[in-house]
């Protein structure tokens, strides 16, 4: 029997069981415990031989988890997003660190569209108004608002961000983009300021990578500027989003309504946010339908793979 490299997965949820199957032929999976108090003696005896670790865009890999394995070689991540991944330790150690790009493009984009449609229309509104009985009692719902033919702007055209404008054209929406740069292949008008498209457009989606540079990126101002009927849509990550501004100019009146599939506490939404019917909420589903998730996991093992194997890294970040 071939001999198996120990590998210490986390994010347990995020392996579906062809991809248990897969790894099992070259590895044997220790899976990290969900509680941090149980890591120690749990890594003690894994610490010497564990070269291989995945993860996932939402659990990451710190510097202790790091410092606790001094054989790991190569970090491979379920999710496009590092974020949660400490790349300068990562780099200093010489561990590789590689993501999942490209393969959840569509249904990350197909959900941006979904909760601008679904807050726009309120559609978790007219949901709860037919099975509480509501329209039968007080007759129509209310008339909100449409899509086609408004103005978008997206913070973050990046792949994700491309393919939402592609799907926003069918609805004849008028694009415009905020990033660090102008990008000169594309045709939808650059704003050098957020604030600035945003009073321009009746939706803005944050589709932008999460981290420092871009914390907050959307605050204040830029939901004022947005302005009472406009909608933000958020499917990138939660720090992106002043959340506690977001609760305040939602309560004023001076932001229409949110979308929002990510937080900045999560597994929780803050109550402020539920209890709002113009917030329109999923829980961090960007990439969640099966055949996507089928996808990043077949991408995130034949990182491992190739690794293994001392072949070129498919999708490397570091």
């Amino acid at each position: 029997m071939a001999t198996k490299h120990d590998l210490i997965s986390v994010g347990k949820g995020m392996l579906l069981p062809p991809h248990v199957e897969a790894l099992q032929k070259d590895f044997a999976i220790h899976y990290l415990p969900g509680a941090a108090a149980e890591w120690p003696a749990f890594l003690a005896p894994l610490a010497g031989k564990v070269r291989f670790l995945q993860t996932t865009g939402f659990n990451g890999a710190d510097a202790a988890l790091m410092n606790a394995l001094p054989k790991l070689e190569i970090i491979s991540c379920i999710g496009v997003g590092v974020d949660a991944i400490d790349l300068k330790a990562a780099k200093a150690r010489g561990i590789a660190v590689t993501n999942t790009p490209e393969v959840l493009n569509d249904c990350v984009a197909d959900l941006a569209i979904g909760l601008m449609i679904g807050a726009s229309r309120r559609l978790a509104l007219a949901d709860r108004y037919v099975r509480s009985g509501e329209w039968a009692k007080k007759g129509a719902m209310p008339v909100a608002s449409r899509v086609t033919g408004k103005r978008l702007g997206i913070i973050g055209l990046g792949k994700i961000g491309k393919e939402i404008a592609t799907r926003a054209k069918g609805f004849r929406m008028e694009i415009g983009y905020h990033g660090r740069n102008k990008q000169a292949d594309v045709p939808y008008r650059y704003f050098d300021d957020a604030a600035k498209m945003a009073a321009e457009s009746d939706f803005i989606v944050v589709i932008c990578p999460g981290g420092e540079a871009t914390r907050h990126i959307v605050n204040e101002k830029v939901m004022r500027a947005l302005g009472p009927k406009g909608i933000l849509i958020n499917v990138s990550r939660g720090s992106t989003v002043d959340e506690l501004a977001l609760i305040r100019v939602l309560k004023e009146g001076a932001l229409g309504g949110a979308a929002l599939d990510v937080f900045a506490q999560e597994p929780t939404a803050a109550p402020e946010l539920s209890a709002m019917d113009n917030v329109f909420l999923a829980p961090h589903i960007g990439s969640a339908t099966w055949e996507t998730r089928v996808d990043m996991g077949n991408l995130a093992i034949a990182n491992l793979v190739a690794h293994l194997q001392g072949k070129k890294l498919l999708t490397p970040v570091v």
